[in-house]
């Protein structure tokens, strides 16, 4: 699955918004709008649901999401200069596949 083969999005930081995702799958899958923005909720909750119970979400060529364990560490506020702690959390994280590292390098 290769998103960017054509450059559609127009706004003017090259950000894609929610709205333009569902313009486009709706546009490539031949979907109306309020399918297509189900369909992109739906893969969004899944993924949010399987990451939030620890699980992998694999889409080969595409990447992986995981959660990763980010340990606690020494920050400093940046207002006041003052050493704080920061707790120990859990973060969503994005790996890129093959697939989609080919696509980005234009290849």
């Amino acid at each position: 699955m290769v998103l960017a083969s054509t450059h559609w999005f127009t706004n003017e930081e090259d950000e894609v918004t929610k709205s333009e995702l569902v313009d486009q799958v709706a546009d490539r899958a031949e979907l109306t709008k309020q399918d297509a923005a189900r369909a992109v909720d739906a893969v969004l909750a899944t993924v949010e649901d399987a990451l939030r119970r620890g699980s992998d979400v694999t889409v080969s060529g595409f990447g992986k999401f995981h959660v990763s364990d980010r340990g606690a560490r020494m920050g400093v506020n940046p207002r006041t200069g003052e050493r704080i702690q920061i707790a120990a959390s859990r973060v969503p994280r994005f790996t890129a596949g093959s697939g989609l590292k080919s696509a980005v390098k234009g290849r």
